[in-house]
């Protein structure tokens, strides 16, 4: 029986090795809670901050101004929930959308920024808006759009950003090991999920500039500065920390995926169009339409046939609507056409060709079609 063909990437990442090794290691030493005073909660608590600091380092601010969090939505949640007003789009993440939209209905202004057929935002779009917003208002703008892989101009809108005496949060979630450092750490605060950087799921972080740290949203304990009440867990915070490192290198390995990517493109172009084609992606993501297709049809189409992808993202996996970030960049009907295709470290061209057939047979089409040769 043939391995599973996993190209959802995007949607979570295997445990790394050297993670799941860490994270082995700690639990014969980081067993205790962190917030204790006695050797073995300081044993746990020095594993917590050595994860901090590798964050801090990857990011280049203090570790006094990262704090830990259960996931990238607690992080995106942290990031907006005090703004006085937010200038966002409809293309970011779930946990950043509806937070936008609950500070709407608590009658905070909210600018919803225009979203052009090639899913990047335009700067000059950020900064009419931000004429229209109160001072110290957030712009929320993701570093990679984890649907189409569009990687969004962070340089340019966080000049505009502070010349309006503003923060720009990004949620870089989907670049942090797939791109250069440089994408996202023009923002003033930024989000991170272990799992998406093979680290374990369940933890997370928020780190910010000029030590002006979130309110906090849950009430508690004192842990995390009383920013984010809880006991942290250790263990996680150790396979976090080995992910940040294996995130540090991880660009140069996911760059070549760009030749897979445009293989998989080239082969399915009878077949289908590439959502945000026209602008510049992250190596690893496409996003298919197929005309006179469901796209979550097709996901089990080729579930059936080993080949793992996704109909848009996994937050918001198990609901009837198609991709909101398709739908909010070409409309409804294209959206419910779409599949999203995420490769990873380990892809490889047979994964690629297996996939390409496995399209090819859901659809009917022959398989000289899919040939090499087009």
């Amino acid at each position: 029986m043939q391995r599973p063909v996993y190209l959802d990437w995007n949607a979570t990442t295997p445990l790394h090795p050297e993670v799941v090794r860490a994270m082995v290691e700690a639990t014969a030493h980081a067993w205790a809670n962190p917030a204790s005073v006695h050797s073995a909660g300081r044993a746990a608590r020095a594993v917590v901050e050595h994860c901090r600091e590798r964050i801090a380092g990857l990011l280049g601010v203090s570790p006094r101004d990262v704090l830990l969090t259960s996931g990238g939505t607690e992080a995106n949640n942290l990031a907006l929930w005090d703004a006085p007003g937010v200038a966002t789009s409809r293309i970011e993440h779930p946990s950043v959308v509806r937070v936008a939209e609950a500070i709407g209905q608590q009658g905070r202004p909210v600018e919803w920024l225009p979203v052009p057929e090639s899913g990047r935002i335009r700067a000059d779009d950020v900064e009419r808006a931000l004429s229209r917003l109160p001072r110290g208002s957030t712009v929320s703008l993701m570093a990679v759009n984890h649907e189409t892989g569009v990687i969004q101009p962070i340089d340019e809108v966080s000049a505009i950003v502070r010349r309006s005496g503003a923060r720009l949060h990004s949620d870089a979630v989907q670049a942090v090991g797939k791109l250069e450092p440089a994408c996202f750490i023009g923002a003033d605060v930024i989000s991170l999920a272990a799992h998406k950087i093979r680290g374990p799921k369940g933890i997370g972080a928020l780190a910010w500039r000029e030590g002006r740290g979130p309110k906090p949203i849950l009430l508690g304990g004192s842990q995390e500065r009383g920013l984010r009440p809880g006991t942290v867990n250790a263990i996680a915070a150790a396979g976090f920390a080995a992910a940040i490192d294996w995130a540090r290198s991880a660009p140069s390995r996911y760059a070549p995926l760009a030749e897979l990517r445009a293989e998989l493109e080239k082969r399915l172009q009878s077949l289908a169009v590439v959502n945000g084609a026209d602008a510049l992606r992250a190596p690893h993501v496409t996003n298919l339409a197929f005309a006179g297709s469901r796209g979550d049809e097709l996901v089990a189409a080729l579930d059936l046939s080993g080949v793992l992808i996704s109909s848009g993202s996994a937050c918001s996996a198990g609901t009837t609507e198609p991709s909101a970030v398709i739908g909010a960049m070409l409309g409804r009907e294209r959206a419910e056409a779409s599949v999203r295709v995420s490769l990873g470290e380990e892809t490889t061209a047979a994964d690629v060709e297996r996939a390409i057939e496995a399209f090819f047979q859901a659809l009917g089409a022959t398989s000289s079609e899919a040939s090499s040769d087009g």
